[in-house]
């Protein structure tokens, strides 16, 4: 209904167009359900319903923009005659901008997915008898969601579908707790009872004596979370094309052959499978795919529109240039035997409070957090206490990584600020030879 109401809105805006004006639709709606657990039982349940539409009115080189909120009804055309005067105005008041870039060349588009979750009612009963006798906390997110553009050249992109996204922890005492996250575009009921029963049984080696070791360099497994937030930095500016171009990106270095990494890593922006819309709001196409990292070497940068035109170059991201469906090529360490492999070091379920220590060196500092554990001849033998790593990802995923898991977890961005997120992860675990940690 949404896709024929703003194909609606469009038809009506091109007819109150002015001699050179142009404009762009940007459409972002959900329909979620957000249901909230404490103490494994059901606190908090609700629906959002909502639809928001970004009307760019654009003359020569300038541009204005502002956001309506849609009701879905006839009452919508008329914020759009309503906002026309005001953008209007504000175009007489802006410069030329010179970094305008919009597709002129129209590319239709549409991505539709089947139907498949189940309803969020029958998704909490699997929840709650998985997680029975257990004292879960979390977020379960989950429903329908759509991106809609259009322009005054008559192009017209539109993707749909459903998707979930349960962020959770049991908790055992104090402030321990094993935290996990699954999401997808297909319920996996199986997938859920076993990271929940992994989960307890890493519950009850929390309550074990904890291990208190001392600064130093370790062997050390990530899981693929904490995996996740270490490759989470490279969106602060490393995959940008400008942050290379002004020489602030944290992998310059590799972006300019100082440095390789590890032949074992090869990272992409994996837009044709991730929940992100494959077109952007200046209707500009992304490729399904982007190499950022091949084989340890430079694949290339994400570049929007506006450094498209800076820079004399071809666009294929949005105008923030992170990567919005990173994916990491799975390896051959069967996850099953990644404790074993580790041998005597540390296992790393979750980090936080990450920052660059030494950006140019593409160095980082955070710490440990949740179900972070000692391991000793592959038998994980006591809970790890806080500790605080700095170290570089030139090193970690470079000469220190030894192997990457053969299976891989996705992993979406649990924001819901303004709406549901849609940045993803696909990553496998990684063994390194050596983790430093200061304190």
């Amino acid at each position: 209904m949404m896709r024929a109401h703003l194909q609606k809105l469009a038809a009506a805006l091109s007819g109150l167009l002015r001699e050179g004006e142009g404009y762009t639709l940007w459409l972002e709606a959900e329909r979620s359900d957000f249901i909230r657990f404490n103490h494994g039982k059901v606190r908090q349940s609700g629906r959002v319903e909502q639809a928001y539409l970004d009307l760019r009115l654009i003359h020569g080189q300038r541009q204005a923009t502002q956001q309506l909120s849609l009701s879905g009804g006839d009452d919508d055309l008329a914020l759009l005659e309503a906002a026309l005067p005001e953008l209007r105005a504000a175009l007489e008041q802006v410069q030329d901008d010179p970094f305008l870039l919009l597709n002129e060349q129209p590319q239709n588009s549409e991505r539709m997915a089947e139907h498949t979750l189940p309803s969020a009612e029958a998704m909490v009963e699997d929840i709650l008898a998985a997680a029975a006798g257990h004292d879960l906390v979390g977020i379960l997110a989950c429903g329908e969601m759509s991106f809609g553009f259009a322009n005054h050249l008559g192009q017209f992109n539109w993707q749909q579908g459903e998707s979930w996204n349960f962020d959770w922890s049991l908790y055992s005492h104090g402030d321990k707790a094993v935290k996990r996250s699954q999401a997808g575009t297909a319920w996996d009921e199986p997938a859920l009872k076993r990271s929940i029963a992994e989960a307890a049984e890493q519950l009850a080696l929390l309550k074990l004596p904890v291990k208190t070791l001392e600064p130093g360099e370790y062997r050390a497994y990530f899981t693929p979370s904490a995996l996740g937030g270490l490759l989470n930095m490279l969106n602060w500016g490393g995959v940008s094309e400008k942050e290379v171009r002004s020489k602030r990106s944290s992998l310059l270095k590799l972006a300019e052959g100082e440095v390789e990494l590890s032949p074992l890593l090869s990272l992409a922006e994996a837009g044709g499978e991730g929940l992100s819309p494959l077109f952007q709001s200046e209707g500009f196409i992304r490729p399904a795919r982007v190499a950022l990292i091949e084989a340890g070497k430079h694949g290339g940068s994400l570049i929007s529109p506006r450094s498209a035109r800076e820079f004399g170059l071809t666009p294929n991201a949005g105008n923030m240039e992170f990567a919005e469906s990173m994916h990491v090529a799975a390896g051959e360490l069967p996850r099953d035997e990644a404790l074993r492999a580790l041998g005597t070091g540390v296992y790393l379920s979750n980090l936080w409070y990450l920052n660059f220590s030494d950006r140019a060196a593409c160095r980082i500092t955070g710490m440990t957090r949740f179900a972070c554990f000692w391991v000793e001849d592959g038998k994980i033998v006591a809970p790890l206490g806080v500790m605080r790593f700095d170290d570089s990802l030139f090193s970690l995923l470079g000469e220190q990584l030894e192997a990457l898991t053969a299976e891989r977890e996705l992993q979406v961005d649990a924001g819901s600020y303004g709406g549901r997120a849609t940045m993803s992860k696909l990553l496998p675990g990684a063994l390194v030879k050596g983790l430093k940690f200061s304190l």
